[in-house]
């Protein structure tokens, strides 16, 4: 979990500063997400597609160990159920709209 003052807690009480760059802080939005995997390692790209042609570009790519896509996957769902405590579900993909969304009968 991050804290207000930058650093990462871990469950275990050990807490790391993590540094967060100015020209990072301001985040990159992705709205797809491409997973292809190794036997020792997982790498996510993360993408944008805007309405128009369809045409997409990475905006990052991140390459992780299995065991860090695990835990990935857990603090996400983690942090969707608080998500949906606090604000209410989150809407299939096909209920959504909007750009990069394509209708829920094309998957």
């Amino acid at each position: 979990m991050v804290s207000p003052n930058g650093e990462f807690e871990e469950k275990n009480s050990q807490s790391i500063n993590i540094e967060l760059p100015e020209a990072v802080a301001e985040g990159t939005y992705a709205n797809l997400f491409l997973v292809s995997h190794s036997g020792s390692e997982f790498v996510l790209d993360c993408a944008r597609i805007l309405p128009g042609p369809p045409k997409g570009k990475v905006q990052a790519r991140i390459v992780m160990t299995p065991a860090h896509a695990k835990s990935l996957a857990a603090i996400l769902q983690e942090n969707i159920s608080r998500y949906e405590r606090n604000f209410g579900p989150i809407a299939p993909f096909g209920n959504m709209g909007g750009p990069g969304v394509p209708p829920q009968d094309e998957f």
